[in-house]
């Protein structure tokens, strides 16, 4: 039998109330202390690099060009972005792309900062972000919807109506991207450590790529691609650690002294658990057969990093 807490925990995970608090515990520490840490891309999940020394900024940009390649846009289509953090893919793709992206987040600071910097690169028209549960976004249909970094805060048993959900709002032909941290076996436990789940994660929950690709397939999807970006995760963390070095002393004076340790900790964790293949990150690309059986994706993987996300 589970012990309280833990049946007390697994009751309250997924009413979006519960989800909106340990959303905003994790994001809405300051925007501020995420820019610094971040970087410019304000991007808080795994780049793509292309080796070791590449920089941060140029492995986000080919990260964000690898979902837009794996999702086929181009110009007039539209794209649904859930847990859109700072709005970096939605603006992304509608600036490189000329693509309507909707982006939704829990995280009010998130959606405050994204909205601003929309009206900032001029892109109002094209490209927007909301304070929304994921199940509260427009049905659409859409012709792509990307999902990175939501599935951990989801709750396992809650991945077939998370599936469900956006299989409903994906257009015959469309395609779907889940990017998301996993565990590499089946017997490892989905829970996140308990340092993690009371100081940084609230609530989060990990699982094998198996378990990600099978609630998508359940829920009508077929799984075109599966990506593991493991060893780039690392270096993601490698930077977003030397960027808290750096900037210490204004980290510091803007969450305090015990916020920004714990910050580091957690990464410094992270990165060791990549390294060491306790983790790993998955890209699952799936498509929604058309009427007929027709497949939504190409013969053969149809994306590349485009030599403007090489520098």
């Amino acid at each position: 039998m589970l012990p309280r807490w833990r049946r007390a925990a697994e009751s309250l995970r997924e009413p979006a109330g519960r989800r909106a608090q340990a959303i905003a515990h994790h994001y809405d520490v300051s925007n501020a202390f995420y820019e610094r840490v971040l970087g410019p891309s304000m991007t808080y999940t795994c780049a793509c690099y292309a080796r070791p020394d590449e920089s941060l900024e140029a492995a986000q940009l080919r990260k964000n060009e690898l979902v837009c390649g794996k999702l086929g846009l181009h110009c007039g289509m539209t794209l649904l972005d859930v847990g859109c953090g700072w709005g970096g893919l939605v603006r992304h793709a509608a600036k490189e792309y000329g693509v309507r992206a909707l982006g939704v987040t829990l995280s009010r600071r998130q959606a405050q900062w994204a909205t601003a910097q929309v009206a900032a690169d001029g892109l109002a028209g094209l490209a927007e972000v909301r304070h929304l549960d994921y199940r509260e976004a427009p049905e659409g249909p859409y012709d792509a919807i990307s999902s990175i970094g939501l599935t951990e805060h989801i709750g396992v048993r809650h991945y077939p109506a998370y599936f469900r959900a956006l299989a409903r709002r994906l257009r015959p032909g469309g395609r779907l991207l889940n990017h998301c941290i996993t565990r590499p076996h089946e017997h490892q436990s989905v829970r996140p450590e308990r340092f993690t789940d009371r100081y940084v994660f609230p609530d989060g929950e990990l699982a094998p790529v198996t378990r990600v690709a099978a609630a998508g397939a359940l829920a009508g999807l077929e799984i075109a691609h599966v990506e593991n970006l493991r060893p780039s995760y690392a270096y993601t963390l490698r930077d977003w650690g030397a960027n808290l070095v750096r900037c210490w002393d204004a980290c510091v004076a803007e969450v305090g002294v015990p916020t920004a340790k714990v910050w580091g900790a957690y990464m410094a964790g992270s990165r060791l658990g990549f390294e060491q293949n306790w983790f790993q990150l998955h890209q699952v690309l799936f498509a929604r057969p058309e009427h007929g059986g027709e497949p939504g994706y190409a013969l053969r993987p149809d994306w590349e990093a485009t030599p403007s996300a090489a520098g």
